[in-house]
């Protein structure tokens, strides 16, 4: 019952970020803002998400997992609300700093600590992989579909009302963390932060921080925000024909989940985690030299066939190598300089996109996320996690 209503929260949530994710840069420009502001807006949206998680495990550790999440919940409507009504530009950009805007990734928000470490919790230690895999399955499907829907969303009318339909799922979700039972609290009722005090735990945590954070930055230059507002600019793509391509890249995005969790538990997760990231970002360099918008959507997906096979993995590795006490704290730390890291990409690309210097975002992202990708493999390689070895 609670797993069910734990991916019935990340299914909805799923839905919004993904067309949300497709008519944010579209809708900021029908509301007259520039290339830069709409990157300002994005890069705060990233910073907030990833931030918020430090606040929400924090509030967990008070006050349970439940509150928390449904607190969550209330924010995504905020923000909904804001986009939806707010036509000042102040107020637009201000929509960011909910940690809702659901821009970038499903996965980064206030609500990833939590649900992460309830999830760990949720099942044997053997069954971690396939669950995570799972979670993130849940996930890709639920976006593409709401990325799929976004093609309806033509106009400034049509993108209004799906961030009035945003601001709905966000009552919704904030309504179902209410009926989980209190199997999904810890147990263990340490101080939030208690990972930070054991230096093995710090020495692990500090080193990967600092290698998300520099797959983060490359990341921010090429979220999927980013990617509809460049085809939109360069190409001419307008939401109905956006709101398809995501849907693609969030189906493949589905299906390599899966594919993930059974390579994981042959191959090793930083295996899986490296050697399907590498080629993806030799094709995201190849999106810079695309001619035309067949082209260009070509190698996006055959990038994101790719691309997100290491996010499973990620999730599973971290909540692996701590103590279950230390699980929300690892994946709020690791969060927060993941999304910290990758807020400064969106600005750098609006400013890009806006000098029409339209190869910047993918030369940066594809090739600082090779340089991630080979310090991660030379770091971790030796380092399994528990319940691998």
């Amino acid at each position: 019952m609670d797993r069910a209503l734990l991916l019935a929260g990340r299914g909805l949530r799923a839905f919004g970020f993904g067309f949300a994710a497709v008519l944010v840069g579209v809708h900021l420009e029908l509301r007259g803002l520039s290339a830069t502001s709409i990157g300002l807006t994005l890069g705060f949206g990233l910073a907030a998400a990833s931030l918020s998680g430090l606040a929400t495990t924090y509030l967990a550790a008070r006050v349970g997992r439940r509150i928390a999440l449904s607190l969550c919940g209330l924010l995504m409507a905020l923000t909904g609300l804001d986009l939806a009504v707010a036509t000042q530009e102040v107020w637009l950009i201000a929509s960011g700093f909910t940690g809702m805007l659901g821009a970038a990734s499903v996965d980064l928000g206030p609500f990833a600590s939590v649900e992460q470490a309830a999830l760990a919790e949720s099942v044997s230690p053997l069954r971690r992989n396939i669950a995570f895999a799972r979670y993130s399955l849940t996930a890709g499907l639920f976006n593409g579909a709401g990325g799929l829907a976004a093609g309806l969303g033509s106009g400034l009318n049509g993108s209004r009302g799906f961030f009035l339909l945003y601001a709905a799922i966000g009552l919704v979700t904030a309504g179902l963390p209410l009926f989980l039972t209190k199997r999904v609290e810890s147990e263990l009722h340490e101080p939030a932060f208690g990972a930070l005090r054991r230096p093995e735990v710090r020495r692990v945590l500090a080193g990967l921080s600092a290698l998300f954070a520099l797959d983060s930055f490359a990341g921010g230059f090429v979220t999927n925000a980013v990617i509809s507002y460049w085809l939109h600019v360069h190409f001419g793509a307008e939401p109905a024909l956006l709101g398809p391509i995501f849907a693609g890249v969030a189906l493949l995005q589905a299906l390599s989940y899966e594919v993930s969790g059974q390579l994981s538990g042959r191959f090793g997760l930083i295996n899986t985690m490296v050697f399907t990231h590498l080629p993806s970002n030799v094709l995201l360099l190849l999106v810079a030299f695309s001619p035309t918008l067949g082209w260009a959507v070509g190698f996006l997906f055959a990038r994101f066939m790719l691309s997100q096979m290491d996010v499973p993995a990620r999730q599973a590795y971290v909540v692996s190598i701590v103590p279950p006490a230390d699980r929300a704290a690892a994946v709020a730390v690791t969060g927060a300089a993941r999304g910290v890291a990758q807020a400064f990409g969106p600005p750098i690309a609006g400013i890009a996109i806006g000098a029409a210097a339209f190869g910047v975002p993918f030369y940066a992202g594809g090739g600082l996320k090779i340089i991630y990708d080979v310090a991660l493999y030379a770091a971790f390689r030796s380092r399994r996690a528990g319940h691998e070895s």
